[in-house]
Order: structure tokens, then sequence, then C-alpha cells
């Protein structure tokens, strides 16, 4: 049904001419407002060929980059974060690992509320035997029901997540905890020394970060100590960890954490975000984002540029759109995961260093993520 004016009546047509009609009333927006005033929002709910025809839609027919996600709120610091660690933005682990893990670390995450099916395997795991550590200012169901029963829950204050993953850190740091062989073999050995200083200091104790966090100090302690001589450590952590300024910033100190406790690279580890939707991976991986084309190649550079013009068979805009309009990043800095990420990163009220991408030669190989 089509109607020209909201006072017009409602009239019944056929799709070909809906679509038409559609169709020709985008182009009347862009010849009246410019190539510009129109843009289009994926949906992290569709499917990855859904997005993708999406965004070739905009870039190509409208012909501009004036496309968007959700992903940009729940997954740019977690893309930004892993990349950077990793060289992948995806996590590190598929839903079944969690049957593996001897020590779950769930943080800002509700996982019987957001994502009940994934929930139950892990209660299914904890009945097993696994152990869990909660970081959240709420006490979420998880820290105690029926037959489950956190060992450490750790009611941190909204907006110190990246004081208490130092204050873990500094524990595993300066308790002989850190899985030495894994990091000789994987990171970059300069880069860790200087992130070892830095958690070692007085100030990241957790005697000191007590005081932002709000948690007792032997807490903190205990719950370093178990993820990190309790077998598989898993870590699994939701929007409340990365829906915050500090986003990108916890997700590599959680990377960090993984990296210096050699949890990664097998069944029953590493660092997995549970997201707002069921495909936010997907959206982001068909180029959802209004810097990047589908496997995150930036729009401002000629030779992927050049790809996607060859099998589109039209002129693509090298210029990307941006939250920011005042913004002038250029692809020399990257414009990685949006000027979003980058807002957060330099908001940061805890500072953490970070470990330079490690080589993981195993772990790399894996194509498996947390979320589709």
């Amino acid at each position: 049904m089509i109607r020209k004016s909201i006072k017009d009546p409602w009239r019944e047509v056929s799709w070909d001419e809906a679509i038409a009609y559609t169709a020709s009333e985008f182009r009347r927006i862009q010849q009246t407002y410019g190539k510009g005033s129109i843009g289009g929002i994926t949906s992290s709910r569709c499917t990855n060929e859904e997005v993708y025809v999406m965004q070739k839609m905009i870039r190509a027919a409208f012909g501009n980059n004036n496309v968007d996600t959700c992903a940009r709120v729940c997954h740019s610091p977690t893309g930004y974060g892993l990349k950077t660690a990793f060289g992948t933005s995806a996590g590190t682990q598929d839903f079944d690992s969690v049957n593996e893990a001897d020590v779950m670390l769930v943080i800002g995450a509700n996982p019987t509320d957001a994502h009940p099916v994934f929930a139950s395997r892990m209660k299914r795991r904890l009945r097993e035997g696994a152990k869990l550590i909660v970081i959240d200012p709420r006490q979420i169901d998880l820290v105690r029901m029926p037959h489950v029963e956190a060992s450490y829950y750790l009611p941190l204050l909204p907006g110190t997540n990246v004081a208490m993953i130092n204050a873990l850190a500094h524990v595993i740091a300066t308790e002989g905890l850190i899985d030495e062989k894994f990091v000789a073999e994987n990171c970059d050995a300069a880069e860790f020394k200087a992130w070892r200083e830095f958690v070692s200091r007085p100030e990241n104790s957790p005697e000191a970060m007590e005081k932002i966090t709000g948690v007792p100090a032997k807490d903190i302690r205990g719950a370093a100590r178990l993820y990190a001589t309790g077998g598989n450590g898993a870590i699994y952590y939701g929007l409340g960890v990365t829906e915050h300024s500090q986003g990108s910033t916890m997700v590599l100190g959680m990377a960090n954490l993984a990296m210096a406790t050699g949890n990664l690279g097998r069944v029953g580890v590493g660092v997995n975000p549970l997201r707002g939707q069921n495909n936010v991976q997907g959206s982001c991986d068909m180029g959802s984002f209004p810097h990047e084309f589908s496997g995150y190649r930036h729009v401002s550079e000629e030779g992927p540029r050049k790809a996607f013009e060859k099998d589109w068979g039209v002129t693509l805009d090298p210029e990307p759109a941006c939250a920011f309009p005042t913004c002038s990043t250029r692809p020399s800095t990257r414009h990685s995961w949006a000027c979003s990420a980058r807002v957060r990163i330099s908001r940061s009220p805890i500072p953490i260093r970070i470990m330079s991408p490690p080589r993981f030669r195993r772990w790399n190989a894996s194509s498996s993520m947390i979320s589709s």
C-alpha cells in the first residue's frame, strides 16, 4: 500500500509498483537534498546475506557510505580491543567450549536473562564442578541460585572495570601466577615486560584499587588466584563492559589477562563476548560500519575500494561517513572501529598498558567465535 501524502488514503498496489515508487522517492530525495541525504541501518538480527545486500545497496545504489548498525555500541569496543590484541575482532571460542571450562569469569553480563540458552550450558557445567567468578555491580542470578553459587562475587562500583582488571592482573603478575612458557612462545617480549611492570606497581594493587572499586582486596586476590590456577579459565563479558567510555580499554585488559595466564588456544578458555543480538559479529563482518567494507577493509584505501568497484560495476565513495562531523581521522589512523571506539579509549579514567598482537600460531588458525 502506498500514498504520496499523509493526508491521502492508502492505495493497494502490486509489489512491482510499490518497489518502483519507493526507488523513485529515494532518487527524488537525493536529487533534492544531495547524495548523502539517504542512509540505512542494518540489524544484527538479520542473516549475513541480508546485511551484505543492505550495505551494498547503500554504497552501490545510493553512492555513499551512510550505513551503520547497532553493533557500533555493543561491538565496537570488542572489535577494536580483540583486533588490537589478537588480530581478529571475533571472540576466541565457540559456545561448546564452555563444556570444558574449569573457571568462568563473568564480567558485566547477565546470561540467565540475556542469553538463557547459553546460560543453561553454563549452569550445567557449573553443576559438574566448574568454578564461577562474577564481577558486576548488580547481584545477578548466577551469584546464587539452586545448585549454582559463585566462588567469588565482586560487586564493583559502576565505571571501575579497568581498575578491577588491573588489580586482578597485579595479583597474577606479583604472585608468580604468569604462564611464563605461554608468554615466551606467544607474546611480544618487550611489550609484555612493559605491561608486567605497569600492573605490578603498588597503585594497581587490590589494596589500592579497593578505594576505587569498592571491593575488598582479599576477594580480588582470591578471584585472581582462582582464575590463574583453576585450570581452563574462560572470560565471558557483556554490555556492562563494552557500553562504557573505557570499553575498548577493558577488552584489552581482559585479553592481557588471558594471555598472561595462558588461557588461549584451546577448548575451555578464551575471551568471549556475549553480545546484544544473535548476529552482531556477522553484521560487522559483512560491512555494516560507515568506514569499512566487508572484511574490515577501509573505504578510503584504494586497493580494497577498486576491488569492490570492479565486482559491483560502480564508482564508490572514498570518504567514510562519520558519527562525528568534525572528525579529521584519515586512513593513516585506520579510523578503527569508528570514532566512537577511539573516544572510549581517550576517556578512560584508569590507564592500562597493552601487549602488542601475540603470535598465536595454532590459535589464530581457528575461525570459531562466541557469537554468530
